[in-house]
């Protein structure tokens, strides 16, 4: 199983997003990355999660549209400008990403982001060559994977979480 990003597009409502949120959660489905944006009366939501086939099925069944995209992992440097020579090489082989998530994952010392692309395959092959392939996150890491191997977080942060 590779790893998988859900995307929804939302009305933009007071508790919208908190009935997505509910459905994970009584379910058990744990989110390791969530973008959120909105424009003109519509919210735009992009989930990674624990159990993606099962969020689909539960989410559909919940009355929400669902969208799902294989992603890649790549591992970064952890400085400035890392992600940036990413997105040049990808941009220079003409290949348009479509979504990118920063996880929560890290291989060793380095972050790990889930790309999804318009050509995965030949995303995977030019960043290989360019020494971003990441042999750990994307030969095991699968979504479920992904929450286990999830750090502590300080109990600080929590505001800061869905």
């Amino acid at each position: 199983m590779t790893l998988r990003e859900i995307s929804l597009t939302l009305p933009n409502r007071p508790g919208t997003l908190a009935g997505v949120a509910r459905v994970l959660a009584e379910a058990r489905i744990n989110v390791a990355a969530v973008s959120v944006d909105s424009s003109t009366g519509r919210g735009h939501v992009r989930l990674v999660v624990s159990d993606p086939d099962r969020a689909v099925e539960l989410l559909d069944a919940a009355g929400y549209a669902t969208e799902v995209r294989e992603m890649l992992a790549v591992r970064l440097e952890d400085r400035a400008g890392s992600f940036l020579k990413v997105l040049e090489i990808l941009a220079k082989a003409k290949v348009n990403i479509q979504s990118a998530a920063i996880l929560v994952a890290r291989e060793g010392n380095h972050p790990v982001v889930g790309l999804s692309a318009t050509s995965l395959d030949r995303a995977r092959k030019i960043l290989a060559r360019a020494g971003f392939s990441s042999n750990g996150a994307e030969g095991l890491l699968t979504n479920s994977d992904l929450i286990a191997g999830a750090p502590t977080v300080p109990s600080e942060s929590v505001g800061l979480l869905l």
